[in-house]
Order: structure tokens, then sequence, then C-alpha cells
């Protein structure tokens, strides 16, 4: 069995697995070639660095693997010395449910991928020093530090800089970038069309040719670390099922999160919540409600409808409590 979870580095230190884990984690840095170590330059802003410990665990709860993160302290960075500009464009939900839409529109499955360690391909444009990893000091330059020639977790800038990367990637691949939604791609082959969506790490893509999934699929693996997941069943809170009938779309997950959050799990379910007739009037006698616990539930509902899409471009709409 797997250690358990560490709270500091040198609980984690004097653990043959999580030191294993956090190895495995600066083998990442040297095969993506993240940094150098170099004489700290004099007067350099030299930002600090953590580990972030967690376990991943089956079923049973049993501890399965040991993951450790070295991240930057990014709350240390200072505007205009140690990075510029952070701003980097996100997938919106609206945008993920008009590709599937287009998708059982077009009749073509949809698929989903996710990049290993998506920000350490992010290229930097600034200078930015850190230190050397707690519990891994060079021994013969303890002075030293490193300099990021590519982008850590917990930088300002990372999302930027690997959004910019991936972004030039897909352009010198022929894709066009959406003028509405700059993280929507698309490239034309002939009568056929790949779409791509871009969520951060997270990738769904589909084609009208088979062909061109594989070509994609090629294309990224030579260039960044996939790991492929098949058709997409899940995705931003969403779980999704497709079928030669259409693709289907309930929020299964996140309604089980919300009821367990507001004790209803064992409430019994209605297909309408409340008569439409029905008249509100105060209720004297009761305790008074309590307004932040209501509105973070009407909130929590906001937005949030079940939608399915067929093949015969026909629409139904749910509410996530029926």
């Amino acid at each position: 069995m797997k250690a358990r979870r560490a709270k500091t580095d040198n609980t984690a230190l004097d653990h043959s697995d999580w030191v294993q884990a956090m190895q495995d984690e600066l083998n990442e840095f040297e095969r993506n070639k993240v940094w150098r170590l170099i004489p700290t330059p004099p007067d350099a802003s030299v930002v600090g660095l953590k580990w972030v410990f967690r376990n991943k665990m089956d079923k049973e709860g049993n501890v399965i693997q040991n993951k450790a993160r070295l991240v930057v302290k990014g709350y240390c960075q200072e505007e205009g010395i140690d990075y510029e500009e952070t701003f980097a464009p996100v997938a919106r939900l609206e945008s993920v449910r008009i590709f599937l839409a287009y998708a059982a529109h077009k009749n073509f499955e949809v698929y989903q991928m996710d990049v290993k360690c998506a920000f350490h391909n992010g290229e930097l444009e600034e200078t930015v020093y850190v230190e050397q990893p707690p519990g891994f000091v060079n021994e013969k330059y303890p002075n030293h530090c490193y300099i990021l020639d590519k982008a850590v977790y917990g930088l300002k800038q990372a999302p930027r800089a690997w959004y910019e990367t991936l972004t030039k990637f897909l352009k010198m691949s022929k894709f066009k970038q959406g003028s509405v939604d700059p993280t929507f791609f698309r490239k034309m082959e002939g009568n056929h069309l790949l779409i791509v969506q871009i969520y951060v790490d997270d990738i769904i893509f589909g084609s009208t040719n088979p062909s061109l999934i594989a070509e994609f699929r090629k294309l990224r693996e030579t260039k960044f670390e996939m790991s492929s997941m098949g058709p997409i069943n899940f995705f931003l809170g969403l779980n999704i099922r497709q079928g030669p009938e259409g693709i289907f779309i309930n929020q299964e997950a996140y309604t089980k999160t919300l009821l367990a959050k507001f004790g209803m799990m064992g409430d019994s379910k209605v297909k309408v919540p409340m008569a439409f007739d029905t008249k509100l009037t105060p209720s004297l006698d009761k305790p008074a409600v309590d307004i932040t616990l209501y509105r973070q539930m009407i909130g929590s509902l906001i937005c949030r409808p079940w939608r399915l899409w067929t093949r015969q471009k026909k629409h139904h709409w749910w509410l996530p409590i029926s």
C-alpha cells in the first residue's frame, strides 16, 4: 500500500514513496526542459517553490498512487518584474453545448484528450528565477537558482503561456481560430470539417471524416504528451452519452453533489417541484428561512438545465431536480 498524504516536505522526505513521487516530478521538468541551473544574478528576484502532495485512491479508499507536484509561490511574484500579462481565455459552457449540438446535427462522434503536465509546455516571455526545490538542493551549487524556460504550475502567467503555445501550434497546423470564441479551432479538408474545443489541458474534438480524427491524434502526439480518453462521457460537470439516436446530456453528478450539500439526498423525486398556480404568503408561525442558504440553493440551479440533442434536430429540456 502506498503512503498516506504528507502534510509537510520533511514528512514526505522521510518516506520512500513520496521521495520517488517528487523525483518523478523533477524528471518531468528535465524531460520538458523546463529550467536551467545558473548562478544567482545580483539583485535578481527569486521566487520560492513548494511541494503539493496528493493521493490517488481506488473505489475502496486504498491509496494507489502518490502524486507530488512542484509549484511556484505565485503570490510572491511582483507585477512588472516577474510577470506582465496573465489573461488566458477559457471555453464557456455554452460553447461546449453548441459544439455537441453541431456534432449531433452532423452525426459524428466527439472524443476527449488531455495534455500531461500541460503548463510545462508553455513557453515564457518573461525572465523568471526560482529557488531550488525543497529537499533537492544541488550539493555542489547550493547558492545557484533556476531560470525558467517553460511555465510551472503556480506561476501567474502559466495559463497564458500554455494557451499561446497551444494556439501557435494549432495555427501552424493550418487550424483557424474562432473569431467569437478563441478556444475554438476548425480545419477544412475538402468537404470535411475537423473541430476542436480547448479547456485548459482538456481537449474535445470531432470530425465528419474519421481519418481526420486519427490524423489529429498523431499531430498532437508529435508536440505534446497526450492521454487519450476515448469518446467523451464527462466534461465540465456534464454527463454525456452518445448514441445512434443523438447526444444526451445530464448533470447527475452535479445534482447529487447539490443534494448532498443541502441535505436532500433522502428526499423523494417529483416531476414538477412546485405547482405553477401556487400563491406564496408569509408564514409567521414558522422559523425564518436562512437567506444565505436559500440564495445558495437558487444560485446553484440557475443556468443548469439538462439538454438533449437528437439527430432529428429536436430540443427538449429538463430541470436538474426533476
